[in-house]
């Protein structure tokens, strides 16, 4: 093959490529279930505000992107960001579970120490 037959060939590759590409960025569905999801797990998560404030003000600020990318018909980005704000907003969950596990375990060694005192006193 020649020098020209490459470098025509790779031009109508990028051109295929480019235009497979818009393709599937113009027939993306809307993301109505992914944002769904989102808006649930955030709404879940918020009871969690003082425990997680970090990862539900991700998953807030994620979810509030996804939706401007849905007014601007950008479903490929409001999807993806739904999905992370749905993962953020389960992080704050865990985190907040961890959170109160953690304070359970701390009084239930208080409370053990306690009793390991008035054994001892005994």
């Amino acid at each position: 093959m020649n020098p020209h037959m490459i470098k025509k060939n790779g031009r109508a590759l990028l051109v295929a490529c480019v235009a497979a590409a818009l393709a599937a960025c113009a027939s993306a569905p809307e993301p109505k279930e992914q944002m769904a999801v989102a808006n649930a797990a955030v709404d879940q998560a918020t009871g969690n505000a003082s425990e997680a404030p970090a990862e539900l003000a991700t998953a807030r600020d994620k979810l509030a992107r996804a939706n401007a990318a849905v007014a601007r018909k950008d479903y490929v980005a409001a999807r993806q960001l739904a999905d992370e704000a749905a993962a953020d907003a389960a992080l704050a969950q865990a985190t907040a579970r961890s959170a109160r596990s953690s304070r359970a375990l701390a009084e239930v060694r208080q409370s053990i120490q306690q009793l390991q005192s008035q054994l001892n006193r005994s």
